[in-house]
């Protein structure tokens, strides 16, 4: 018996093939089906296609695409590209995707769609159930139906079930109790993403500022959106811009791009680091023995740094905290910073007194002091790397900036700017008269 693929396996088939023969066997796909295969193609597949095949073909997969993926669809195309298709839109389609693009690129309203079952509180249930098959076909999902007033206002929504073990002759006002949960069209696509998680629906309503129902958005959509967004901060923590295609469908010359920014600012940043050892050539002329302990104090700041700022980001990121919480954190990370820097500084310094103990090395009369320049360092550097790592991320939330660019390894290259100045200051002060 054969197997009948769904819409999503074939469009991943589809860009499994050669360029050259995915739009060939796109076309050989039946009507009813390519709008639904369709919305599942990468946007870079998607544009291929509408610039391949006929402006008939176009009209109708545009036509018949749920408005949410043409939307999110348009959004990716050039600007003649999306002349073009909106221009091959019915009247209707084409007033649907005008008022869908008008709204803010990162507002909730990009993602909904106008298809849903709207029902009035004086309606029986049996009127209902009349319009929900009159106009049901159509809708993104009827798991919930939505109650308005004369005004369009939303009052309530009804699960489904509801409904089915209701009376014919019951009135919807009877049902409802006026309790729900809807977005407003204002609200960005990263707030509305919390409504999601923290209600646990699979559609909310969207709502103007007046409370008119304008539309409806479902999972799916949000789910492509936490992908999409999730993506974007982990590419920016790891010290580069967001890609705008996959990587399989990144040119090479767009991907150093946004690759050597990042890197420029580091490697110039970096520079610091070179001139900072230089500041001190003195002092490690005199005491070449500090130079050993060089990389471990740095790195130690750094990644101290870095887990800081992972656990700030993802805390704001799931709205844990926020910029009024910078105070909490720092005193939180202050005890954090002191307690880790000290087992680490103890480590540091057992070491020290093993190794000079055993006779491994010899790091001179003044061994313990060049301990404890090494531990009191870390615990400095520790303590530092923490609270830079903790409230970088608040200070570029408070400038309007997405905190995910505070990435690693910019927190690790200022630590160990700053790790150097601290360290070779503690081991000035513990070793002047001694060493230098």
């Amino acid at each position: 018996m054969e197997t009948i693929l769904s819409p999503a396996d074939i469009a991943e088939k589809l860009s499994r093939l050669p360029a050259d023969q995915r739009v060939l066997e796109f076309l050989k796909i039946p009507k009813q089906y390519k709008a639904e295969v369709f919305a599942h193609f990468n946007p870079s597949f998607q544009e291929e296609t509408i610039r391949s095949i006929g402006s008939n073909e176009v009209a109708d997969i545009l036509n018949a695409m749920p408005p949410d993926d043409r939307t999110q669809l348009l959004e990716d195309f050039p600007d003649e590209l999306i002349k073009y298709s909106i221009n091959l839109l019915n009247p209707s389609e084409r007033s649907v995707a005008l008022k869908l693009l008008g709204y803010k690129a990162d507002s909730i309203a990009r993602l909904m769609t106008p298809y849903y079952i709207q029902v009035k509180k004086e309606w029986t249930v049996k009127q209902c159930f009349t319009h929900i098959k009159k106009v049901g076909k159509k809708a993104e999902t009827m798991n919930f139906v939505y109650v308005v007033d004369e005004h369009n206002r939303l009052i309530d929504d009804i699960i489904i079930g509801t409904l089915l073990l209701a009376d014919e002759d019951q009135k919807v006002s009877e049902l409802i109790d006026h309790h729900f949960v809807a977005i407003t069209t204002t609200t960005s696509k990263e707030d509305a993403i919390h409504y999601f998680e923290k209600y646990d629906r699979a559609a909310l309503p969207i709502i103007t500022e007046s409370g008119v129902l304008v539309g409806i958005v479902t999972i799916d959509d949000i789910l492509d959106e936490i992908e999409q967004q999730t993506t974007e901060d982990i590419q920016k923590f790891g010290g580069l811009e967001a890609l705008d295609l996959p990587y399989t469908q990144t040119g090479w010359i767009e991907m150093i791009k946004k690759r050597a920014t990042w890197l420029i600012i580091l490697f110039i940043s970096e520079m610091l680091t070179a001139s900072a050892m230089g500041y001190f050539d003195n002092e490690i002329q005199k005491a070449v023995v500090l130079a050993l302990f060089v990389p471990l104090i740095i790195s130690s700041g750094g990644n101290s740094g870095s887990q800081a700022a992972t656990l700030i980001i993802r805390a704001m990121a799931l709205q844990e905290i926020s910029l009024k919480d910078w105070w909490y954190v720092m005193r939180k990370e202050i005890i954090s910073g002191l307690c880790l820097g000290a087992i680490l500084g103890a480590i540091g310094f057992i070491r020290i007194y093993i190794w000079q103990y055993l006779g491994l090395f010899d790091y001179g009369q003044y061994w313990l002091y060049v301990g404890l320049s090494v531990s009191l360092s870390l615990v400095l550097i520790v303590l530092w790397g923490t609270l830079s790592g903790s409230m970088i991320p608040f200070i570029l939330k408070g400038l309007k900036l997405d905190p995910a660019t505070s990435s690693a390894p910019f927190v690790a290259t200022l630590v160990d700017v700053t790790g150097l100045i601290i360290y070779f200051s503690v081991a000035g002060l513990l070793l002047t008269g001694k060493l230098l």
